[in-house]
């Protein structure tokens, strides 16, 4: 080989080098971006998932609330109604007391003041005895009605006013007001 030769096969293999050299760098320097932008893009992906695992955590959270809420009104209504059933059936039970005839003639009279020129009472015939006197007093007719076996019924002359006043009617109507009562006094 010649000089000029050996001078050309030396340029040649020092290009070569410096060309594999640039190769090297530039492919580390691509593995490295890569590297940085696979790392991003993993991070990116993972806050991702994190946020959307933290969203879902709070739906479950919120309807779990919701479902052991919804349980807790159950239930409460439950009670309130065991206790309206409890109610009735003790003014269920009031015909039997000895303050029934008291407690009948209070209705009467509520139910008389209420009706401007009355004219008769109606009651349950059990009640008949304990508004005798009253209706003897007052020149008011007694009529039996077995529909009110825990109230009365004042009418009015010629039958036109009618004035009800029974225990299972007034506990529906001050049933409301009761049973928050009822769920304050069990519940706070």
């Amino acid at each position: 080989m010649s000089k000029l030769e050996a001078i050309l096969s030396q340029e040649v293999e020092a290009e070569i080098q410096a060309i594999l050299e640039e190769a090297k760098t530039k492919a580390e320097a691509l593995r490295e971006e890569a590297g940085a932008e696979a790392k991003a893009l993993l991070e990116g992906r993972r806050r991702a998932l994190e946020a959307a695992f933290q969203a879902a955590l709070r739906r479950a959270e919120s309807a779990g609330e919701l479902l052991l809420s919804t349980a807790r009104a159950e239930a409460k209504g439950e009670v309130l109604t065991a206790v309206r059933a409890k109610a009735l059936e003790a003014l269920k039970a009031l015909p039997q007391k000895p303050e029934w005839p008291e407690v009948v003639r209070k209705l009467a009279l509520e139910a008389l003041s209420a009706v401007a020129e009355p004219e008769a009472l109606a009651t349950h015939p059990e009640n008949l005895p304990h508004l005798e006197a009253l209706a003897k007093e007052r020149g008011l007719e007694l009529l039996a009605d077995p529909s009110l076996r825990l109230g009365v019924r004042a009418m009015g002359k010629g039958g036109k006013t009618r004035v009800e006043n029974a225990l299972e009617s007034r506990l529906e109507r001050a049933w409301d007001a009761l049973s928050s009562q009822v769920a304050q006094a069990l519940w706070g």
